[in-house]
Order: structure tokens, then sequence, then C-alpha cells
């Protein structure tokens, strides 16, 4: 009976609450895929702008040094986890346990690790004005895909035929 009574409350004040909502005029801020995910808004390119301009750069650039700041900071939380955790089980299952579970960090810390040289690798290009074409065809990559993988160097016909390619070998 309480749990009845609990549910029509809770449905009242969420009946409530959004009719304040809607008097009042504010609207909830919707954000977009990519600014909910990655906490940047997606670039609006201006009428006339030039692909890979020096705005977009920046934007590329501060997308590129905040990815490699958050896998940096995942690095210096995995050694204090490694660190702190690390302890001599006297049961060789608890044992094996959490050394599969520290193999399985450093393995993703390793992925990281080349990440985070593919990052460097893309501002670098950025600074000499050759990131955002594909290194096979030398098409614009454009900026959808770089938002979405921002280390990405093949434009996305490259990389399928490239991935078509490796699925007939491999």
């Amino acid at each position: 009976m309480t749990d009845s009574k609990t549910a029509v409350t809770k449905d009242a004040s969420t009946a409530t609450s959004k009719k304040k909502t809607a008097s009042s005029g504010m609207k909830p801020k919707k954000k977009s895929a990519l600014e909910g995910a990655s906490g940047f808004k997606p670039y609006q390119p201006k009428r006339g702008e030039e692909y890979m301009s020096p705005e977009m750069g920046k934007h590329f650039t501060h997308i590129l040094r905040m990815w490699k700041q958050e896998l940096m900071e995942e690095v210096d939380r995995t050694v204090n986890h490694m660190q702190e955790e690390a302890a001599n089980f006297p049961d060789p299952t608890d044992r094996a346990t959490q050394e599969s579970e520290f193999t399985m960090e450093l393995r993703t810390r390793d992925r990281e690790r080349k990440m985070i040289k593919k990052i460097d690798e893309s501002i670098a290009l950025i600074e000499e004005k050759e990131y955002g074409y594909c290194e096979s065809c030398g098409v614009e990559i454009g900026i959808r895909r770089l938002e979405a993988r921002p280390t990405a160097n093949l434009c996305i016909d490259c990389k399928t035929f490239d991935e078509i390619r490796e699925k007939q070998i491999g």
C-alpha cells in the first residue's frame, strides 16, 4: 500500500516540476551528441570559410589536447591505484585475480600510450598545416569525421576500402 502511495506522490511531484518548467518558459538545455560525450561544441564553419582554417586548427588542437590530458590523468590514476591496491594475498585465487586486473589495466594504458603518440602526431600535422587531409588520396577528411576521430588520417572511402582489404587478407 505504501508503494502505490509513493508512486502517486512521485508522479505528482514530477508533473508539478514539469508544469513549473513549462510555465516559467525555461527549456531544459539540450546537448549535442558530441558536446555531451567529449565536452566540446561541434565546429560550425562560417559561410565561405576555407577548410582547415586557423580557427578550425585551434578547434582540433583544443580537442586533441583535452583528450591527451584525459589520457594522462588516467595514467596517473592507474599508477596510484596499482600502488595502493597492491597486496600480497595468501590465497592464490585472490592473487591471480589481482594480477589479471593489473594486466588488463596495463594493456589498456599501453593502448592509451599509443593513442597519445597519435595525438601528438596529429597536433604536429595541425602545426604543419597538413591536418585533415587523407594520407592516401589527399581529399579532405571532413570536420565531423575528425571530431568523431580526431586522429583519423584517412577519408571515409579510403578507410572503408582499407578495412575491406584487411578482411580479405586476414
